[in-house]
């Protein structure tokens, strides 16, 4: 078994087949409708990955990017508030076949990138090879279905409807300026959840890439260029907290979408100066839980619990990040949870079958080893072999037990490879803690008593938006609505509410008359409105 001390290799060592060509230094950055070039001062992209040189271990260079300025941030903006032009643009006031066919087009172009766009996942934040390929197929297979679910509401609004008199047509309509910020941990996935349906939808983009995971939307920027209108998305650079502010002061962003911290989104819509016109599309904390009682199938719940803590090394908002579990039980659950994660392959993205990859975030590790340190100084004990375990980058999943409220893990979401396992007499006790939680997105139920789940269930559907029986916490699939109560979110995502999340109902209506049939009926049959059609896709 593969163990810290051997992790990281010499470069010679790393398959050809997995290696980038060159690094990917960009100087360029797309700015309404035109690659603009950049002479400033550029930040390098270090991999989680390090490898042993004469010198010692060090990070593998991958690239660089701009770091832009509050200048070329606003010159961004400007030129998709033109781009819109209060709703009179070409893209908000296009047809919608126009805007499906400019988006597969895009998709089309992507797809031609993908073996560069999974390799630059896999580098930049360390995810395996085989979910980095995963995510990319996903995110192609998120537009498509976006496609359609686009054309099932335009042809349910492609008919007049009559009500009292009233002949109607209501149709969606784009809401302006969109301000795209997404996450480190789904970098393109997540980022285009939220990108490509407010861009099919009519809005105009302001796009910014995470912190780590931004080099890989640079090959996609060529297909953004030619694949829509000018202005319709630019992409910004920079350091978040010297670009953002000016931007969301200016009140010229519509929409604020972002995947992230709860106390950045508090602090980015506080900016905006009318605060009431701005929505919010926001995909925030999470401290999801398990509960794992006396009825539960263990083989199942343990199973459950290694994938939904430790998959891409619980780096992701969905992750279980507390679990607890009966008393009765809690022996037999850590013995067999033990085992589990022992048997978790950990090594390099690249390898095939590896569970536990390097870490992107550089002063993570750091916050982890003080997260373990104060479970241990309150009580918690490391109860898999190799918990606590760390080198550079890497942390090895660790198992804690027991944890209580004293502790930094009891509250505070981990977002890395650690357990912390509750013990618990009463189901109260975990029923109090997520209603206490200032979190509210998923828990994970294992029993096998009917009237015990159905006891769960009832009380928890008002303090998460997904309760999982027998199953981990997760996001899919896509048609489902993603969202979360409290802090975890704002709004709803899922290939059919995100397109709702991105637009408005808009009514044309007039009274219903004989020269109101011939005005409506001319419009129609001379197709001389976008809006007003009963024109549908097929």
């Amino acid at each position: 078994m593969t163990t810290t001390e051997t992790l990281f290799v010499r470069e010679d060592q790393i398959p050809g087949e997995f290696l980038l060509d060159e690094q990917i230094h960009q100087k360029e950055y797309l700015n309404n409708g035109v690659m603009q070039k950049w002479d400033g001062p550029s930040t390098p992209v270090l991999s989680p990955v390090l490898v042993q040189t004469p010198a010692g271990l060090k990070r593998k260079e991958i690239g660089s990017y701009p770091v832009c300025t509050e200048k070329e941030a606003m010159e961004a903006l400007d030129a998709a508030v033109a781009a819109y032009n209060n709703g009179r643009g070409y893209w908000p006031s296009s047809s919608i076949q126009d805007r499906i066919d400019c988006v597969e087009k895009f998709t089309r172009r992507m797809i031609d990138k993908r073996d560069l766009v999974v390799k630059l996942i896999m580098w930049e934040i360390g995810k395996p090879f085989a979910d980095s390929a995963k995510e990319f197929d996903r995110t192609v297979e998120y537009i498509y279905a976006t496609i359609d679910a686009l054309k099932d509401i335009d042809r349910q609004s492609s008919r007049f409807e009559i009500e009292q008199g009233i002949i109607a047509q209501i149709r969606r309509s784009p809401l302006g300026v969109v301000l795209c910020m997404g996450p480190f941990n789904y970098p393109l996935n997540e980022t285009f959840t939220t990108l490509i349906p407010a861009l099919i939808m009519g809005n105009t983009i302001l796009f910014k890439p995470p912190k780590h995971g931004t080099l890989l939307h640079y090959p996609l920027l060529e297909a953004f260029k030619e694949c829509f209108p000018a202005g319709v998305v630019n992409t910004i650079y920079g350091r978040g907290h010297t670009i953002v502010p000016a931007i969301m002061q200016s009140g010229k962003v519509n929409v604020l979408t972002l995947i992230g911290s709860s106390k950045v989104a508090d602090q980015l819509k506080k900016l905006h100066p009318k605060v009431n016109r701005l929505r919010a599309i926001l995909g925030l904390d999470a401290k999801n839980a398990a509960i794992i009682t006396p009825a539960a199938d263990l083989d199942l719940a343990v199973s459950e619990t290694v994938l939904g803590a430790l998959s891409f090394n619980g780096q992701r908002c969905t992750a279980i990040k507390i679990v607890f579990v009966h008393k009765q039980i809690a022996d037999a659950f850590l013995k067999k949870l033990a085992i589990a994660v022992e048997k978790l392959m950990v090594g390099m993205p690249w390898e095939k079958g590896v569970a536990l990859t390097p870490l992107p975030e550089p002063n993570k590790p750091a916050y982890l080893k003080a997260c373990i340190e104060d479970a241990l100084a309150h009580g918690a004990q490391v109860v898999n072999e190799r918990g606590g375990k760390m080198e550079e980058s890497f942390v090895y999943p660790t198992v804690l037990y027991p944890v209580n409220k004293n502790m930094m893990l009891y509250r505070e979401e981990q977002f890395g490879p650690l357990v912390p396992v509750v013990p618990f007499d009463d189901l109260e006790e975990p029923i109090n803690y997520l209603i206490e939680s200032t979190h509210g997105q998923q828990v994970s139920l294992f029993s096998n008593d009917p009237e015990e789940v159905a006891s769960l269930i009832d009380p928890l559907v008002n303090q998460v938006s997904r309760v999982n029986i027998n199953s981990q916490c997760q996001r899919g699939p896509d048609t489902f609505p993603f969202t979360g109560r409290k802090d975890s979110a704002e709004g709803t995502l899922s290939v059919v509410d995100a397109l709702r999340a991105f637009s408005i109902r808009t009514v044309v209506a007039t009274k219903l008359n004989e020269n109101n049939k011939q005005l409506i009926n001319n419009i129609v049959s001379d197709q001389n409105s976008a809006f007003l059609s009963t024109k549908f896709i097929i």
